[in-house]
């Protein structure tokens, strides 16, 4: 006799999960028609993309605020509004779809884009970081379908569509830039695995970061960052210490590029003091910096409630009175050489500051402490120049920035390096690059080469089938999102055929 209650049940589909499906399915057809368009009309759809940003950057900062807690409201501004024109211009110049021919070494080099991008966004710069992933998928020819954090859904969710809106309304194919709704941990490795994913781009915590790279399918990610800052006696006191706290307070900390850690010298502490006291430091004495440290950790996990708070706030909750105009808080400890909780990342304004005896013992903290965010980034403070090279080849980061502030150099923003929202790691950190990620990321080459000594006239080939004909966007503005020729139509149609066809059984 059969147990009903054994039998299987009907299995109800997830709707979240089935719904990404869809949108990466989407993604993989505007992808294929959108790597038809050539260079004009891809600038006409960044430049539309990145008015769109602009012109809301102010209100996605404020709701991003008060949706996660973190950060200030005034420098999520600045950061959205600088990963729109300010990004497009950096790159404006980079060709990324047109052939390229080496007439001399007989070479032609055909730009593949990758096909569709996986992006993650942190909960700490969620809709910076969306506007930045989508400029460069938009300037490489990629589709993108971005997964933001849960405790930002709602702000990234309106960001993306809002970027989609503008990016079809200038003549971008439907479905070229996406967003998961509702996010889960069991959702976004599903997708990350997905063979319809072409590359990952991972932002968020090391886990994340780590299951991207596990997913079987090529990733970009990065690593979390640590970053100390060497004030050498060389250096313009008070013009580092300006630095220092404009950097540490700028956003709360939540930049991965902030300072953790601010070294000196034995014999220069007391002018680092004065000078960081005079920018807008609050400088802890013993008592303090003790309950500073059991407030920001509870064993070896950081308190999170701290993360993106301002100064001022996480004074108050450790217990320590400050003026109303503290910028920073600047614990101290006096041995660099012990492994103090304090000498760890922290993703708000807490600066701490200890001293060396000396230039070699100064080197072999740095070393020691930049271990916790290997290959990211780390600041030098001073005109020594001979110092400033040996840190730069001992600190095991590939960012250092010079007299400027770390978390908006290191992203560069106050530094002429590629301004990004991904901080390669390189090799010290785990990661498959060490570079500021750009679009040229997102695009391989195919090269036709000949061989030495075959004559070859390679600038009389004919390229033009590299780019189908798409028809002519005249505006930013403009209201096509599809084509407009019945060859353009079939090409489409037969897309979507040859996606049905690939589909494996039981997915549809």
């Amino acid at each position: 006799m059969i147990d009903r209650n054994t039998e299987p049940r009907l299995n109800v589909p997830d709707r979240d999960l089935s719904s990404a499906r869809m949108k990466v399915n989407r993604a993989a057809w505007a992808a294929k028609y959108y790597q038809r368009f050539d260079r004009n009309n891809v600038l006409l759809i960044a430049e539309a993309v990145a008015k769109a940003g602009y012109d809301r950057a102010a209100e996605f900062a404020d709701w991003t605020v008060r949706e996660t807690g973190f950060g200030v409201v005034e420098h999520k501004t600045l950061k959205n509004q600088l990963s729109t024109h300010n990004l497009l211009d950096f790159y404006r110049d980079m060709d990324l779809v047109t052939p390229r021919v080496d007439q001399e070494h007989k070479i032609i080099e055909i730009p593949k884009p990758a096909g569709v991008v996986f992006a993650l966004a942190p909960a700490t710069n969620p809709v910076s970081t969306i506007y930045y992933k989508a400029m460069l998928a938009v300037l490489s020819r990629n589709a993108i379908v971005i997964s933001p954090h849960p405790l930002a859904k709602e702000c990234s969710v309106e960001a993306t569509r809002h970027l989609a809106r503008a990016a079809e309304a200038a003549g971008a194919p439907a479905g070229l830039i996406q967003c998961v709704e509702n996010p889960t941990v069991p959702l976004v490795q599903d997708i990350m695995s997905s063979d319809k994913i072409d590359v990952i781009m991972a932002t968020g915590g090391d886990a994340m970061v780590r299951a991207a790279y596990s997913s079987g399918n090529p990733a970009l990610g990065v690593g979390s960052g640590n970053a100390v800052a060497y004030v050498d006696p060389s250096a313009q006191v008070d013009a580092a210490a300006r630095c220092l706290v404009d950097s540490k307070s700028f956003d709360n900390s939540v930049l991965c590029t902030n300072e953790s850690v601010c070294l000196t010298l034995e014999e220069n502490r007391g002018n680092v003091e004065r000078a960081l006291r005079t920018a807008g430091a609050y400088i802890c004495n013993e008592a303090d910096t003790d309950r500073l440290r059991d407030y920001l950790w509870n064993g070896e996990n950081f308190n999170v409630a701290a993360v993106g708070k301002s100064a001022v706030w996480i004074a108050e909750k450790a217990g320590i009175r400050v003026s109303p105009s503290v910028k920073i808080l600047v614990p101290v400890v006096a041995t660099p050489g012990q492994d103090d909780l304090l000498f760890r990342e922290k993703l708000c304004p807490v600066l701490t500051l200890t001293a060396a005896i000396d230039f070699q013992q100064a080197m072999t903290f740095a070393k020691h402490t930049a271990k916790r965010g290997a290959g990211h980034s780390a600041a030098f403070h001073g005109e020594d120049h001979t110092r400033l090279v040996a840190f730069s080849n001992e600190v095991p980061v590939y960012r250092v920035v010079v007299n400027a502030p770390c978390s908006q150099g290191a992203a560069g923003f106050a530094t002429h390096l590629p301004p990004s929202f991904m901080i390669g790691t390189g090799f010290a950190g785990r990661s498959s690059i060490g570079e500021n990620v750009g679009p040229q990321h997102l695009v391989h080459w195919t090269r036709i080469a000949f061989g030495r000594d075959v004559p070859a006239d390679v600038n009389g080939i004919d390229l033009s089938a590299t780019i189908a004909p798409v028809t002519n966007i005249t505006s930013p503005m403009a209201t096509h999102t599809r084509p407009s020729s019945s060859t353009s139509r079939d090409e489409l149609r037969q897309l979507i055929l040859e996606e049905l066809r690939n589909l494996k059984e039981g997915e549809l």
